[in-house]
């Protein structure tokens, strides 16, 4: 069975698309191959900045004779529908056979379609793939139609066994495939032919191309290391930066240079992220004291000299930009040191922030406000939360994170040290954006976490109030991510919130804001006021009774806030539907997490997830799932009886009325049960009721066996119904098991 190489040689594909592009390519072509009846045993792809390369290995030698019967029109069927059906399947009048079947006589054809020799089919299929091929960008050039994302010079094809090697006769847009490729631009030799993939990758490394990216990444690495090392320093890990990197050489030769004596005294975040934004370098660091003291560049090419002249224009390029941002970090910090981070929060009031939502400053004033009432709940001073707050986003207004976004929060770290705030606030202004993602660390310290939450659940009621929801796929201002960091932040500091309360605290805040033009200074005052009680009832129902009848102007009031219930309740459902995403992530069943949150306080996420917890642990056990089942039976009998006779049965049974023992010991089980669950679920212990639950789980199958519910004796018949009753309240009072699956 032969192999295949394909090489699609081009100008430089930038670096971001390589990795994808030849993953696009095996399967394109792995795809079609198949389609078109061929079997292959492997395939490989590559990529570097001038080609991709795709070998398929035990690729059938042609696809297989087919033999396909295809059922026609019924005899007799009009003339035209015959010879469509003929047209169709490519047979004759006498090739047809007729066939009776239940329903009459049916014309039947047997299509034959040959084999092809694979050559043929991989010419189809890559000129398919490279016509259709998915770049994210892509070009065209000189007279020709095809797209590419750079011009393509050369397409290689070719088929191999042991017989030797065949190229494959296909020409695309004017270019010939033949088996001939070529080294590095500078170093390599010129063009050669090659016969087989490890000729053409052993040939190609001789031609100073390394084909697979992840050598050359392992190069880079394993080069750079060993020469910071030599040198008692180390260099700062990034993984996408080294990836792009080998996406930028075939040849890598890695060069250590240093960094001018005057901006070592830049933060090392910033001689990071500028010299790897701008020129692709990696930081070298003394592990003794944390500075940023040399650089690592990767060169193209080797030269006479050893990169000496390469090493000299890249620190001459290089001390140009550091000097730009010490030029910024010294502004920045005297206008720190002189006027304070409210010079900034001040500028912030001219930058939008949506344009229903207001400005930045319209915004920073909300958070402060409700990271000042989350604050005591955290463990947080007030006083202090709401100066970080109010200061948190000041570095969006500094020339640093201007010219580098990905900065933010950090120099505000920086600059609030350097203006003399607390320890506390300085590292709000840095921790508050977190977490970002699933694999970020979430804040911990108390006034940094008031922020933190303050500021995802602002920008959450905002575009609620505001209608601008995630729909589908589509999340522009990453309001899940917003709703993920709230849990995590929750979870992870075990923090008792009633969300509830914030929530519509802040809902209110918002539409103050979206109806101010309608409102006086008293509504406004009015609304304020809503705010306080909201803080002091905890809901929202409670704080507006206190206030409606007291209304100055209720006309101009009331509009304000008769949409705050609805939204409050759907964006808790949001919450709701991200906390399964993030349990179900952890293995507790989606019927698990419902059944806890049909319970009271629904809005304390820690409450909740302990109590699913506890609850799929508790089912995972035999006792549980029995139990479960036990506690079915009872109510479904239970639900059948009360729709029946019109009554509730949940008035206590009386043991004088029992007949069996079973009932009598399924009465003791349940008065001890009780005794059991009730302080523990006082407690919020959960597995103490669960594990007082689980004892139940004997005398209720016991029960069950015995006795037969709907006796005769009207009065036996009732007392066994509110025993029943008394089951179903007694489970309840940990989760809804209704809602649980079993």
């Amino acid at each position: 069975m032969p192999d295949l190489l394909i090489e699609l040689f081009s100008e430089e594909i930038p670096a971001r698309m390589q990795a994808k592009a030849a993953q696009d390519l095996k399967k394109l072509m792995t795809d079609g191959l198949v389609e078109a009846g061929l079997t292959y045993s492997g395939a490989e792809a590559f990529s570097t900045p001038r080609r991709l390369a795709l070998t398929v290995h035990g690729l059938s030698g042609e696809s297989p004779t087919l033999r396909e019967e295809r059922r026609g029109p019924k005899v007799g069927a009009p003339d035209k529908a015959l010879e469509g059906f003929m047209r169709g399947a490519g047979v004759t009048r006498d090739q047809l056979e007729e066939r009776e079947e239940k329903k009459g006589a049916f014309y039947y054809a047997t299509v034959v379609t040959p084999g092809r020799p694979a050559a043929q089919i991989v010419a189809e299929v890559l000129e398919k793939t490279v016509r259709n091929f998915p770049w994210p960008k892509s070009m065209r050039w000189g007279a020709g139609t095809l797209r590419w994302v750079r011009p393509l010079h050369r397409i290689l094809c070719l088929m191999y066994d042991e017989g030797g090697d065949h190229p494959i006769d296909v020409t695309i847009d004017g270019i010939a495939a033949g088996q001939t490729t070529e080294g590095h631009r500078f170093m390599g030799s010129g063009a050669f032919d090659v016969t087989s993939f490890e000729d053409y990758e052993t040939r190609l490394k001789r031609a100073f191309v390394i084909l697979n990216p992840e050598e050359r990444a392992n190069t880079i690495w394993h080069d750079a290391t060993n020469m910071a090392f030599a040198q008692g320093l180390e260099v700062v890990e990034d993984k996408g930066l080294l990836q792009e990197v080998a996406g930028l050489v075939e040849w890598p030769v890695v060069l250590m240079g240093d960094i001018g004596e005057e901006f070592l005294g830049l933060p090392p975040e910033v001689l990071q992220t500028s010299m790897k934004e701008h020129q692709k370098f990696f930081s070298v660091r003394n592990p003794a004291t944390g500075r940023i003291e040399k650089f690592i560049t990767v060169a193209n090419i080797e030269t006479a000299d050893n990169g000496a002249t390469i090493l000299a224009g890249n620190q001459k390029v290089l001390a140009a930009r550091l000097s730009d941002a010490r030029f910024f970090w010294e502004n920045d910090l005297r206008v720190a040191k002189e006027k304070g981070l409210s010079a900034w929060t001040d500028r912030l009031g001219n930058v939008t922030f949506h344009n229903k939502l207001g400005s930045q400053r319209d915004r920073i004033a909300r958070i402060t406000a409700l990271a000042r009432d989350i604050a005591p709940a955290a463990g947080a001073d007030r006083h202090l939360a709401g100066e970080a707050a109010d200061v948190a986003k000041a570095d969006l207004s500094s020339e640093m994170v201007y010219e580098f976004p990905e900065l933010q929060g950090l120099m505000g770290r920086y600059y609030a040290e350097a203006a003399g705030l607390p320890a506390e606030v300085a590292a709000a202004c840095e921790n508050h954006y977190a977490p970002l993602g699933p694999s970020d660390d979430v804040p911990t310290a108390p006034v940094s976490v008031s922020v933190a939450l303050a500021d995802k659940l602002d920008t959450l009621t905002g575009f609620w109030a505001i209608d601008e929801k995630p729909t589908g796929s589509k999340d522009p201002y990453a309001l899940r991510r917003a709703a993920l960091g709230v849990i995590r932040l929750v979870l992870e500091n075990d923090l008792r919130l009633n969300l509830d309360r914030y929530i519509d605290a802040q809902l209110v805040r918002h539409k103050i804001a979206l109806r101010d033009g309608d409102l006086a200074d008293e509504q406004r005052a009015e609304l304020e006021q809503l705010v306080d009680e909201i803080a002091d009832h905890g809901v929202f129902g409670a704080a507006w009774e206190v206030l409606r009848d007291k209304l100055k102007a209720p006309e101009k009031v009331e509009p304000v806030v008769a949409p705050v219930p609805d939204l409050s309740e759907d964006l808790l459902g949001f919450f709701h539907d991200r906390l399964k995403v993030f349990l179900r992530d952890q293995g507790i069943r989606h019927d698990v997490i419902d059944a806890c949150l049909a319970m009271q306080s629904r809005d304390d996420i820690a409450l909740v997830v302990k109590r699913a917890r506890a609850l799929s642990a508790f089912l995972g056990t035999e006792d549980g799932e029995n139990l479960l089942q036990g506690f079915k039976r009872a109510n479904n009998i239970l639900t059948q009886a009360e729709d029946n006779d019109g009554v509730e049965y949940s008035f206590g049974a009386d043991v004088k009325f029992a007949e069996t023992e079973e009932e009598r010991t399924l009465f003791t089980a349940l008065e001890s049960a009780e005794a059991r669950i009730a302080p523990a679920m006082k407690a919020q212990d959960f597995e103490t009721a669960m594990e007082a639950m689980a004892a139940l789980r004997a005398p209720i199958d016991a029960f069950f066996e015995a006795v037969q519910v709907n006796a005769d004796n009207q009065v036996v018949r009732r007392n066994r119904l509110n025993m029943l009753g008394t089951i179903r309240k007694t489970c309840l009072q940990v989760a809804d098991l209704t809602k649980v699956e079993g």
